[in-house]
């Protein structure tokens, strides 16, 4: 039995009781603003799972016998992130398109071009299994090392159903040698390739890549890009049938460049989440309030884009849940930086460094059916938390959005930072 001590801790942030015994549901509205925490606290692991915590008055003296102690002054401990939207598993980069969007090209230029999605989708095409899983596994890496303790990885730069199929093997494999959670989604519907006809192209997913996806269980959700330029409302719900038939959650990007209809196909099916919402207006905000769908929002994509940013305040005063995620991929956000996307929320976003903290943890936790064992610093869940350099406040870290501020990273009660 491995056990630790942290102790003297500034601020220990998200605290649950146990949340495997606990209904849990995400937080909305005004209590986004509501962040449960313990100062001068102290932290208590055993074999990698958080057995005890609370106010240093009450900490047992026995805990001071335990194998290792971390005194933790002037410092935070926190939850890692979970990001519930990725594009790990990606071939090389496209700098030469972001030197084009400096020049004053448009998206949709680029795209019509040759470039974005169809770039990749030739990189990757080109690219076996083996580099595939060398590449995305660096970049596991590097968001561990930023903090991210749980991940999606979307499939979407194959575009036919071999390739398709490989980035979903290659994320299968990351899922079984990682030592942080992973979920896997099918995202065939990312664009439609110049090959073959878009009536073609839609047979091709319904026919060949969802049964093919179902058959070998390589994905835990099927998404679906619905947006101006991209799928329809009409084929994406096409689609989201037969994934749902096949046993897929759902999942969907919407909104980024267009009011496209996605929002409201997204909330009428049931989808866990709607990712994007560049675009939002009244009928999305009553899309979204007659459902569960939480709505996710991708800063660091409006900031890399140049997009209007998501309306986070108007989404909250409207008394929904936000969740934020990196949207990590080569073309429209090539970072997993959360602890940046946390500080774009607080400053362009206008969210309180609770309310991002909030979407970052606790409710990104529900984005990906993980919230009994992350999110939180809960008794009997995943010792999975970061530990801050020493910092005066919550507000700190958003303010501060340049410096490090992460002192180590803990995943299942293990620094890997």
């Amino acid at each position: 039995m491995k056990t630790t001590l942290l102790y003297q801790i500034q601020n220990l942030l998200q605290v649950e009781e146990t949340p495997q015994k606990a209904t849990l549901l995400p937080r909305k509205g005004v209590q986004m603003a509501f962040l449960p925490q313990i100062e001068n606290a102290f932290l208590y692991l055993v074999d990698g799972k958080i057995a005890d915590w609370g106010k240093m008055q009450d900490c047992p003296a026995a805990y001071f016998e335990a194998d290792e102690k971390i005194e933790a002054t002037g410092k935070m401990v926190m939850p890692t992130f979970v990001d519930s939207h990725t594009h790990l598993v990606y071939a090389g980069s496209r700098e030469a398109e972001f030197v084009d969007k400096i020049k004053g090209l448009s998206y949709e230029e680029i795209f019509k071009r040759g470039g974005g999605i169809l770039n990749s989708a030739k990189k990757l095409q080109a690219a076996s299994e083996d580099e595939l899983f060398e590449q995305a596994w660096q970049r596991l890496e590097e968001i561990m090392r930023l903090g991210t303790g749980a991940v999606e990885i979307k499939s979407g730069y194959g575009l036919t159903t071999p390739d398709e199929l490989k980035i979903l093997r290659v994320a299968q494999k990351i899922k079984a040698h990682s030592p942080i959670a992973v979920k896997t989604t099918f995202l065939g519907a990312h664009a439609f390739p110049r090959e073959v006809s878009r009536q073609k192209y839609m047979a091709m997913i319904l026919e060949e890549m969802l049964p093919a996806v179902a058959e070998e269980k390589l994905a835990d959700y099927c998404d679906v890009f619905c947006d101006k330029g991209f799928f329809t409302p009409q084929e994406t719900e096409t689609i989201l049938i037969k994934a749902t038939d096949l046993g897929l959650q759902l999942r969907l990007h919407a909104n980024e460049l267009d009011y496209s209809g996605g929002v409201q196909v997204g909330a009428k099916y049931g989808a866990v989440s709607v990712d994007h919402l560049e675009f939002v207006g009244e009928a999305e905000i009553e899309a979204l309030q007659k459902s569960q769908t939480l709505p996710t929002l991708l800063p660091s994509t409006a900031f890399f884009l140049r997009l209007p940013y998501a309306p986070a305040r108007k989404i909250l005063e409207a008394n929904l849940p936000i969740v934020l995620a990196s949207d990590y991929n080569p073309g429209s956000s090539p970072s997993g930086n959360l602890p940046f996307v946390m500080a774009l929320a607080c400053i362009q976003m206008k969210m309180l460094p609770e309310e991002a903290l909030n979407a970052l943890t606790y409710n990104a936790a529900f984005a990906l059916g993980l919230e009994k064992s992350h999110g939180v610093i809960g008794k009997g869940a995943e010792a999975n938390f970061i530990l801050t350099q020493k910092v005066p406040s919550l507000a700190f870290l958003p303010y501060s959005f340049g410096s490090d501020w992460i002192e180590q990273v803990f995943i299942k009660g293990k620094p890997i930072r």
